[in-house]
């Protein structure tokens, strides 16, 4: 194997997630979904009927009108239901119907088996210095600009000081 480039890193993860997402893909194809919907039924299983439209989008990576198109979809196969907020009559909570429940069992099986299947020859200790190094890389592009200039400043001071 050559040696690792860290300059080939981001190119690398972005690669990696597309593959693994496209197989994904294929196998929940004959079930009728779409990446879009089952991404969007992934995301609402965690959200716990209490997302808004505008942070599925955020989550998900997408604009709303693109998300509304989705969830219209959605709404239209029996899949969710769209709820106006208690706290915000502008606001529409998107709530899982019991009919999604069947869907994201397949969902979460086909994923257990691809991941299965794509890490089983990982050794143990890659992987978990794999998801400590990937971790740690989301936790710093997830954080907001100032904590992460502080952070830079602190690390600044701290080479500064350690040449002197």
């Amino acid at each position: 194997m050559p040696p690792a480039n860290p300059n080939e890193f981001g190119l690398l993860l972005f690669g990696t997630a597309r593959a693994w997402r496209t197989k994904l893909d294929q196998r929940l194809r004959p079930l009728g979904l779409s990446q879009g919907k089952w991404r969007t039924l992934i995301l609402l299983s965690q959200g716990g009927n209490k997302l808004t439209q505008k942070e599925i989008a955020e989550r998900m990576g997408i604009e709303e009108p693109t998300l509304a198109g989705l969830l219209d979809r959605l709404q239209e196969d029996g899949w969710i239901k769209r709820r106006e907020s208690p706290n915000d009559r502008r606001c529409k909570i998107v709530h899982l119907q019991r009919r999604s429940k069947a869907v994201l069992e397949e969902i979460f099986n086909t994923a257990h088996v691809l991941r299965h299947e794509l890490i089983e020859d990982v050794p143990p200790h890659d992987l978990e210095a794999c998801v400590r190094v990937l971790t740690q890389i989301r936790k710093r592009a997830e954080e907001p600009a100032v904590a992460a200039k502080s952070r830079r400043a602190a690390n600044g001071r701290r080479i500064v000081a350690s040449r002197n």
